[in-house]
């Protein structure tokens, strides 16, 4: 069997950042997945699926409410490896072509007060496994040392 794309990425040489991991054509319009990689792999501790699940209920909020992009969002879930996040657009974007959106998204992440959208038992599934405040921490690292001043090795792949 051929490896699938996502795994003929060197790990070992990713850092956190944001990427393009494929482009698809479905019909006539190309979706974009991006590979929001928010801890470097086999380097740092994963996000523990507790803060990975608040940012996911956030980020999936704010982006599907987005009026500029909100209509071009397919998907915004967290990655199996728990160092990340994978986002799907509706058209042919560059990893440059959203670092504003994902800067809004993770100052929205880091500013929150409240309850957490559908962090319910109505709503969710495992709506007790969600930590806010440490997904808030996570959120702001990542916006602080990553989308703040990113440079191109955090935009493409490492070769």
């Amino acid at each position: 069997m051929e490896k699938i794309t996502s795994f003929t990425i060197d790990h070992l040489r990713l850092l956190p950042g944001v990427y393009v991991s494929r482009k698809d054509m479905v019909g006539d319009r190309v979706v974009t997945t991006f590979d929001i990689r928010m801890t470097r792999p086999n380097f740092e501790p994963v996000i523990n699926t507790a803060e990975l699940h608040a940012i996911e209920h956030l980020g999936a909020t704010f982006l599907r409410n987005h009026k500029e992009w909100g209509e071009n969002i397919l998907y915004f879930g967290p990655m199996g490896c728990r160092t990340g996040f994978y986002l799907l657009l509706n058209g042919d974007y560059e990893s440059k072509d959203i670092v504003s959106l994902l800067k809004e998204m993770f100052t929205f992440i880091k500013d929150f007060e409240g309850e957490v959208p559908g962090a319910c038992a109505k709503d969710c599934g495992n709506y007790l496994d969600i930590n806010l405040p440490m997904a808030k921490y996570i959120a702001k690292r990542y916006l602080n040392d990553v989308l703040v001043n990113i440079t191109n090795d955090r935009l493409v792949y490492p070769n």
